[in-house]
């Protein structure tokens, strides 16, 4: 751990982070986190966590195999957060709120929340540096996104992601989270990278419906380019910057979760392409694709600022059981040719 810094500098590394959700994408992250920090406070919801990583260092429900640095402290008790300098929030995407409720009386004033899920609160609409705005309004907003596989992280293969911020925060975070193998590159686009984030789930769904359809490798790469062209199009609306979107937390975060069986969402999506139903792949024993749950929201969102995302709208459709994968295909080849800037 770097010792010539010092917490006057700005670009010195948090000592104590808190990483809420020990899950394999919150494992691997307080793995990365440890290699800066003096110490890793890892929260889990579930006891059997905490006493793995107690007594073999090794978090055996989610992330076998992989050894857990020494720095590294799992817990039962949320109020631990109230330790931290920083806190990397990895609770999934539709229990954000819950898990913000619980931190907001722990917490300290102004500190750091990095939103480490992806995906769009249902109900309400919102993304998700929208929710942690509602729920705790004076802390420091932070999002971490891009092209990363929990266990690609955890092996310590080469990854690239995303730190939004503001850019003092940006900095720092990025001095935490920094390693040979782990590059964060700084952004102050919070909303344009929640919004690649939360997007790319529901176009890999739709990536993944036409590699189960047997649509063909040439009708996978339009879905990609147009799926693009739709969030892009969103992205303006909402006021987020083209050239984050285009970026690893965006484009780079779609190419990855559209092409690769490891993907819970395009796994998802090829499981439906085959003609399983949204039941049959979700609920106990199934991975969480989250993009099942952001695809009517951010379609719901889209139409409040006035933006058609007709792909997104296939999807939304298909895991409702209003269409099947081949009439939504249909229904898509069928619209009025036009430009493709539009």
């Amino acid at each position: 751990m770097p010792s010539a810094t010092t917490d006057r500098n700005p670009q010195s590394p948090y000592s104590t982070i808190a990483v809420v959700g020990a899950g394999a994408w919150g494992t691997a992250l307080a793995i990365v986190a440890a290699g800066n920090a003096s110490k890793v406070l890892l929260w889990a919801r579930e006891s059997e966590i905490a006493a793995s990583v107690a007594a073999s260092r090794e978090n055996a429900m989610f992330l076998p195999g992989v050894p857990l640095p020494a720095n590294i402290e799992a817990t039962t008790d949320i109020a631990r957060s109230r330790e931290a300098e920083a806190v990397l929030l990895v609770a999934p995407a539709q229990h954000l709120r819950a898990v913000l409720g619980a931190l907001r009386p722990v917490l300290k004033a102004k500190i750091p929340v990095v939103l480490c899920a992806k995906g769009i609160e249902t109900g309400s609409g919102l993304m998700l540096s929208e929710v942690l705005a509602d729920v705790l309004p004076d802390a420091e907003p932070a999002i971490l996104s891009g092209p990363s596989f929990a266990r690609d992280v955890a092996r310590k293969l080469p990854t690239a992601v995303t730190i939004a911020a503001r850019e003092s925060i940006a900095v720092r975070l990025q001095a935490s989270l920094s390693q040979n193998w782990f590059r964060p590159y700084v952004s102050e686009d919070v909303v344009g990278v929640a919004l690649g984030g939360a997007a790319k789930n529901v176009y890999a769904i739709a990536c993944g419906m036409v590699e189960g359809a047997g649509l063909g490798e040439s009708a996978r790469a339009a879905t990609i380019s147009r799926g693009f062209a739709e969030l892009l199009r969103l992205g303006a609306a909402l006021g987020a910057r083209a050239e984050t979107l285009m970026g690893l937390s965006g484009f780079g975060d779609l190419v990855l979760t559209a092409t690769s069986l490891s993907s819970r969402n395009f796994s998802a999506g090829v499981a439906l392409g085959k003609g399983a139903r949204l039941a049959d792949i979700s609920g106990a024993g199934h991975p969480l694709a989250e993009g099942a749950a952001t695809a009517p929201a951010l379609v719901a969102r889209a139409r409040r600022h006035g933006v058609e995302l007709p792909i997104a709208e296939g999807v939304a459709a298909v895991l409702a059981g209003r269409l099947g994968v081949a009439e939504a295909a249909e229904l898509l080849l069928s619209r009025p040719l036009k430009p493709e800037v539009r």
